[in-house]
């Protein structure tokens, strides 16, 4: 059973998601949420940024394993009127290399969201890749469990 874990300190949390059945077995997403000292927020922020995952991902919560939230200050470019935020979001599914995606964006929830639809279409099209559209066996090798197919 998937359950909550919350480390101490504001920088790093993890938690798990809940995942979809998965045969006999459940599957967790974790999720690490990482922000330097220009990101105020703590918990709020925290438990905010665990439901976006959770609701944006929930399609692909049985073939991702973890994603990790970094949220950063950019003062460089803000000085400079650039946008002043960055998150970097990096995931891995089952059986696949890590993925990684970045956005920047005047505030927070601006920078996260765009870099949360970018890394759902990144996951969703590596998936696809490995699925073929006929219900065959890929000829790349990966298992069952890592695309989610039956045959």
């Amino acid at each position: 059973m998937c359950s909550n874990l919350i480390s101490a300190g504001l920088s790093k949390t993890r938690r798990a998601i809940k995942g979809t059945a998965f045969g006999d077995k459940e599957r967790c997403m974790q999720v690490q949420v990482h922000t330097d000292a220009t990101i105020q927020g703590g918990d709020s922020l925290e438990t905010w940024a665990h439901e976006e995952i959770n609701t944006k991902l929930a399609r692909l919560k049985e073939h991702v394993v973890r994603v990790e939230v970094f949220l950063t200050g950019v003062d460089a470019l803000k000085a400079t009127g650039g946008p002043g935020k960055k998150c970097v979001l990096e995931t891995r599914a089952n059986g696949r290399p890590p993925v990684a995606v970045n956005a920047e964006a005047e505030k927070v929830k601006d920078a996260f969201n765009a870099a949360l639809e970018k890394l759902r279409r990144t996951v969703e099209a590596d998936l696809d890749k490995l699925r073929d559209k006929n219900g065959r066996e890929s000829v790349r090798g990966v298992d069952d469990a890592a695309t989610g197919t039956n045959g």
